[in-house]
């Protein structure tokens, strides 16, 4: 299975699983008693909307290059990335808002079911998040790692409602608001999720280096190439699901331009060959003794 295969099924797992979680959270809330819950199926019904994103931006990423675009498409992940950023903080607003309304509003005691509908939403959305993430790692996709967190914040949200709900129900009349209160806690860390979403996109536009573990493994495959005395300057950067190498070999100086040249893409071919997630790999040739 490729890459994009395997981000696009995990995206298709998050879509329905979203789509479900949304419908049983809102009706879970609005007949429980719990804005807690009614917020948590408002951030599902973002999540939908985002792994839409997410989908069409792991499709849009991995077309091939063409004139116009020589290195690809991948730079369109880490934007689709910021959109789903801008959907989390959006619903934290929501949540936050409603939250601060509702504390001021007398209103009746969430329902004790609804404690167990929030367990198994727990479970689920922690679940979910393990295996995208694992997905993410695969397919090196930030933006299917944002989707990730997606439902890793849902499933802390859906903790902040469980404990505002028990608290609410165990000390009884005139602690209403506890539901309200694990919402707006809910809000705060929904916004603090969107920054670590946020950051790591940000350093893949601008170039950022963040790549030594993958230098390292580089230069180790360089070495084991026929001509290949040592290696340089190494330089990457991140485009969607592909890393795109400059690396300076140096080789041998007595050696012809065109033993040179044959010795370039013999180890333009082996690192392509050895680590499937590089995209375009620029050799640049020095000699001993440079």
């Amino acid at each position: 299975m490729t890459n994009e295969q395997t981000a696009v099924k995990a995206t298709y797992f998050s879509i329905v699983g979203n789509v479900c979680l949304a419908l049983i959270k809102g009706l879970a809330g609005f007949f429980g008693n719990s804005y807690a819950l009614i917020a948590d199926a408002i951030e599902s019904t973002t999540d939908i909307l985002s792994s839409f994103l997410v989908l069409f931006g792991i499709k849009y990423s991995n077309k091939p290059p063409d004139e116009n675009h020589p290195y690809g498409h991948g730079r369109a992940e880490p934007l689709i990335t910021f959109l789903v950023v801008g959907f989390l903080i959006t619903s934290a607003t929501i949540i936050a808002y409603e939250s601060i309304i509702n504390i001021g509003t007398p209103h009746e005691l969430p329902k004790t079911w609804t404690l167990f509908v929030l367990g198994a939403i727990i479970i689920w959305k922690e679940y979910s998040f393990r295996i995208v993430m694992k997905r993410s790692v695969e397919s090196n996709s930030s933006s299917l790692k944002a989707d990730a967190w997606h439902h890793r914040s849902d499933a802390i949200t859906s903790v902040a409602a469980f404990v505002g709900i028990s608290i609410a129900l165990i000390l009884g009349k005139g602690y209403e608001s506890a539901d309200d209160w694990a919402a707006l806690f809910a809000a705060g860390f929904i916004c603090y999720n969107s920054y670590l979403i946020f950051r790591p996109a940000l350093g893949e536009i601008m170039d950022e280096h963040l790549n030594e573990d993958l230098i390292v493994e580089i230069r180790k495959v360089a070495q084991q190439v026929d001509g290949v005395v040592n290696t340089e300057k190494c330089f990457i950067r991140k485009a969607g699901m592909k890393y795109h190498v400059d690396l300076h070999a140096i080789v041998n100086a007595n050696i012809s331009v065109k033993e040179g040249h044959d010795i370039s893409h013999l180890l333009k071919d082996t690192l392509r060959a050895a680590i499937p997630e590089l995209g375009h790999v620029l050799i640049h040739i020095e000699p001993t003794n440079y």
